[in-house]
């Protein structure tokens, strides 16, 4: 697609994860909000970082996602929170992690974009930032709710039994260990995920690293614009199947304006039960988020700690640079976070010229589309 036919296009995802199918609805239905508000910025000739920023506002403002009010609660019971917003134009970023008294992290990170030297802000430092700029702060209660108190103690629950967690991966698979930090040869040292023994194998993706035996990477993906069709509608099995465990996950949005520029932006309020003052791939410049006018827009999805290792969105965008099609880069880079750390996650990728590819390794992933083609969503690609 040349510069002269580009069209406005908008993605946005609600979190890669095993959606259960009492929370399905309500991820569509968020996932649409947030598409509708970006998308009418576009067509009215806004630009790709406004789009970016109200769409994930929606997202953030929504309880059914990990993002904002409702979102996970630490190991103390709080809600703490990061975003980063990326402008492909200028490469200018911003970004806060830490946040306890910020209803929209995303709105802070817009700020420290704009009206800071500065990339990044954290904790105290942020909400003073942002307090001094106009943003209200607020109570951390007005963020926690009583579902997600019964998740933490379900988790801690869980810990102390020794149980993995499967938010990410989904039901244990046969012949794996249950608990897999047991097994030196599968752990990982930095999170819950499995580092696999590793063998050298190429994926449907291309020849991106290694696999542990027996292992599947299980990938989701579509395309646009030519290449769209019966993988792009949702199916419903994905998320009938019985879960042990009920969770949400991260937002993000990517977006295309009709001057040709891109943007990212990613929020999060993180992991059930982490130790506060974690800081997870979401609000890292490269890791959960970028955009560059001259490679792709990103957003991604998933356990952090993995993601964060292989500068994961940087990587993708990278290959959209190197003349990778958006398609098969998002492919590549789900094929590439399994085989290499294990890592369960999802990926929207937006070139320059509207090309765009989505992908997930997870049972589901809540993910929407606007363009001239009009508005899709669904649960899994």
């Amino acid at each position: 697609m040349s510069a002269l036919t580009r069209f406005p296009t908008l993605l946005v995802h609600g979190g890669a994860w095993a959606i259960p199918p009492e929370m399905a609805e309500d991820h569509e239905r968020g996932v649409a909000r947030a598409l509708e508000t970006g998308y009418r910025i576009l067509t009215s000739g806004g630009s790709a970082t406004d789009a970016v920023e109200a769409a994930v506002t929606i997202l953030e403002d929504d309880p059914t996602f990990d993002a904002g009010r409702g979102s996970f609660l630490t190991s103390e019971g709080k809600v703490q929170l990061d975003a980063l917003l990326m402008d492909g134009s200028t490469l200018r970023a911003g970004g806060v992690a830490c946040v306890e008294r910020l209803r929209n992290p995303i709105q802070a990170a817009r700020l420290v974009l704009d009206k800071s030297p500065h990339v990044y802000f954290v904790a105290q430092g942020a909400e003073n930032f942002a307090a001094s700029h106009g943003m209200p702060l607020i109570d951390n209660s007005e963020l926690v709710l009583d579902r997600e108190k019964l998740r933490l103690e379900e988790a801690q629950s869980r810990l102390a039994q020794g149980l993995a967690d499967t938010t990410f991966s989904g039901p244990e698979e046969p012949g794996v260990p249950s608990n897999r930090s047991s097994f030196e040869g599968w752990r990982d040292d930095k999170s819950p995920e499995t580092a696999h023994p590793l063998t050298t194998a190429v994926s449907e993706a291309g020849p991106v690293s290694e696999v542990g035996p027996g292992f599947s990477p299980g990938i989701h993906s579509a395309s646009s614009p030519d290449q769209r069709g019966a993988s792009m509608a949702p199916s419903s099995d994905a998320v009938k199947q019985p879960q042990p465990f009920d969770s949400h996950d991260t937002v993000g949005a990517v977006a295309l304006d009709q001057h040709g520029n891109l943007a990212a932006g990613t929020s999060t309020g993180g992991t059930l039960n982490k130790t506060p003052g974690r800081v997870g791939d979401s609000s890292l410049i490269g890791c959960g988020c970028y955009a560059d006018n001259h490679s792709a827009a990103v957003s991604l999805t998933g356990w952090g700690e993995p993601i964060m290792k292989l500068v994961l969105g940087k990587w993708a965008t990278d290959r959209v640079a190197q003349g990778v099609t958006p398609e098969l880069a998002a492919q590549q880079a789900i094929s590439y976070l399994f085989t290499r750390l294990g890592g369960h996650g999802g990926i929207i990728l937006l070139g320059p010229d509207g090309q765009f590819g989505l992908a997930h390794n997870t049972p589901g992933m809540a993910w929407g589309i606007a363009d001239n083609q009009g508005l899709r969503t669904g649960l899994i690609i």
